[in-house]
């Protein structure tokens, strides 16, 4: 039996002309009926209502005029709906704010600027002009209505554009955190998870978020919610956080520790360069970040919900691969081995590490190697044996030439003066 929420859970549900919005295979006719069943009594329409829901409003990482309409009614859900409900649609906001943005745009964060200007480009009013100038010159009957459909679409608040589609989810999700951040006291701690882990998605939000992150910081005793929010904070946060995340370097549980280390590498690594005042905490960083990759961390209790896709060991490689040149060791290599199951990731933290290595502008003419300091030598060395080379959009080869290097493996194993100039397998 469907329990009746629309008093208070679902109030204003019926109120919106869904037939009217969108989703994955049309009218958003449907979406009513799929909240309340996730609402029900019954596990199997729960599941089925979820799945449904995925699959529409949140298909395939796309969103559509549905998506942000249903929004404030998760957000409901999540702060008091059944509690078989809640974790769920927590996991549908992140979802519906970010798409998998989180996993993949790590160690960084978020970057919403950019999403802003290049929606700004692509709106739905500007995109229904650009089908009316198609329409104009086309004669083909059948591309005709293709366009017609694609321009009435537009006309509608839609856009095919990924970026202008987005943005509306995102900002309605923003526009709930109101409501979701006491969920951070939540006598549940699978609910603290999840909302630390949404709350580390929206950058904009950070200057609210952060109290409320510190504040469940000094109350939390649950490990994995701690991780969770230390890293969070770490990516909303700025630079005025490192000591008050530092102390977590000292605590007992790997972890945690991890969560700190993760945290604390992302805000050294944003804005300026570390200088001289951050060389002990840069090192401690560096440090617990190796120990994560050569002691692989376990995830209990909901893994699904950590941060890239609960590998906390590539997450680390990841986190330190910005800070290599300030090891007092070699350390790239460690990052590539951790990385080595996926080569795109390896090569983003390869070009992070040179990115650490030469900040700034590229100096004019190369550079004489035997000037560099020893971390930027040990970075090179491991990018003339190992690469990696010739992948995707050759990113390698492209920050080199960016940093006024040599961008092939011969011509760099030569400029670091490697005996052997045949490429390492």
């Amino acid at each position: 039996m469907i329990k009746e929420h629309d008093g208070g859970l679902l109030a204003g549900l019926d109120d919106i002309d869904w037939a009217r919005l969108h989703h994955a295979y049309g009218s958003a006719h449907d979406v009513p009926g799929q909240l309340r069943l996730v609402c029900c009594d019954d596990e199997d329409s729960r599941k089925n209502a979820w799945l449904h829901l995925f699959n529409t409003i949140f298909h395939q990482g796309s969103r559509y005029t549905s998506s942000a309409a249903a929004v404030p009614f998760f957000a409901r859900i999540a702060r008091s709906g059944p509690q078989h409900a809640r974790p769920t649609a927590l996991e549908m906001l992140t979802r519906l704010a970010v798409d998998w943005h989180d996993e993949y745009t790590l160690p960084a964060g978020i970057d919403t600027a950019t999403w802003r200007t290049v929606a700004a480009e692509n709106t739905p009013e500007k995109m229904a002009a650009w089908y009316e100038e198609q329409l104009a010159a086309e004669d083909d009957p059948g591309r005709r209505r293709i366009l017609e459909g694609a321009r009435d679409y537009c006309l509608e608040g839609g856009s095919p554009d990924a970026h202008a589609s987005t943005l509306p989810s995102y900002d309605a999700v923003r526009s709930e955190l109101h409501v979701l951040y006491p969920l951070l006291e939540d006598p549940d701690p699978e609910i603290r998870v999840r909302t630390a882990y949404l709350l580390a998605w929206l950058p904009e939000e950070g200057t609210r978020t952060v109290p409320h992150l510190v504040a469940c910081l000094d109350r939390e005793q649950h490990t994995q919610t701690t991780a969770t929010a230390l890293v969070a904070a770490g990516l909303v946060g700025d630079r005025a956080l490192l000591p008050r995340l530092r102390p977590y370097l000292a605590a007992p549980e790997p972890l945690v520790r991890w969560g700190a280390a993760t945290g604390l590498a992302r805000l050294l690594t944003i804005g300026s360069r570390p200088d001289g005042s951050d060389a002990e905490l840069i090192a401690r960083v560096i440090e617990e970040l190796t120990q994560a990759i050569t002691t692989p961390l376990s995830a209990p209790d909901v893994p699904e919900a950590l941060y890239n896709e609960g590998d906390l060991r590539g997450y680390a490689a990841r986190a330190l691969a910005p800070l290599a040149v300030h090891a007092s060791h070699p350390v790239l290599p460690m990052i590539m081995d951790a990385l080595s199951a996926d080569t795109a990731i390896a090569a983003e933290a390869v070009t992070a590490a040179l990115a650490g290595a030469f900040p700034g502008e590229a100096p004019p003419g190369i550079v004489p190697f035997a000037v560099l300091n020893a971390g930027t030598q040990d970075i090179l060395r491991c990018v003339a044996r190992r690469g990696p080379w010739d992948q995707y959009e050759t990113p390698l080869e492209n920050c080199l030439r960016d940093l006024g290097l040599p961008d092939s493996p011969a011509a760099l194993r030569e400029y670091v003066q490697l005996a052997d100039s045949t490429p390492s397998p």
